[in-house]
């Protein structure tokens, strides 16, 4: 198991390095191997392809360390989430580029369903209600953080969150006032 950690981190360290130099389209496994001196076969032993390395490194790196005991409110958890972003950006704002169908970003929003689904089960008894507003929101915080990124992250994650905050609250007060005026 220990020899597998290391040959899966060290495939990821190679990975990452390269991301940093080109396209992640232009990345060949090949090239990935060459770079941490190791043949294809290890390569192809633990991942099914340069898809699912980056899956993995998301998973081990990002998932891996999160603690939802620790979170108080849901907007810990997205604290986090911007948080860990911020700490491997350039592994990240590269990863969000890729599309697909085994595109980053997809594989993100399916990770982070049950999560929010966590956070919003009492919110709504229907799950086809609850199904479309994590998508909706997902797809939404996703696309928040690709801007962002690609934005050069010239706000803190803190002051990020923030932003997500006012904007969601301020939203939230628009609707009600809305609604009451139709009543």
């Amino acid at each position: 198991m220990a020899d597998s950690n290391i040959t899966k981190n060290a495939l990821a360290a190679s990975l990452k390095n390269l991301m940093r130099e080109k396209p992640f389209e232009k990345i060949s496994v090949s090239d990935i191997c060459e770079a941490c001196g190791m043949n294809r076969k290890s390569f192809y032993y633990h991942f099914k392809d340069k898809y699912d390395l980056v899956n993995w490194i998301f998973y081990v790196d990002f998932l891996g360390k999160m603690n939802l005991k620790t979170y108080h409110t849901g907007w810990d958890a997205v604290q986090d989430i911007c948080n860990r972003f911020y700490e491997d950006r350039e592994f990240y704002k590269s990863a969000l580029k890729i599309e697909g169908q085994n595109s980053f970003h997809d594989y993100i929003i399916d990770t982070i369903h049950p999560l929010m689904s966590y956070y919003i089960k009492d919110l709504y008894k229907d799950e086809e209600a609850q199904d479309f507003f994590i998508t909706f929101f997902g797809d939404a915080f996703l696309a928040s953080i690709m801007r962002w990124m690609s934005e050069s992250m010239k706000m803190s994650p803190e002051e990020f969150v923030q932003n997500l905050k006012s904007v969601s609250v301020g939203l939230a007060k628009q609707i009600l006032r809305d609604e009451d005026e139709r009543k």
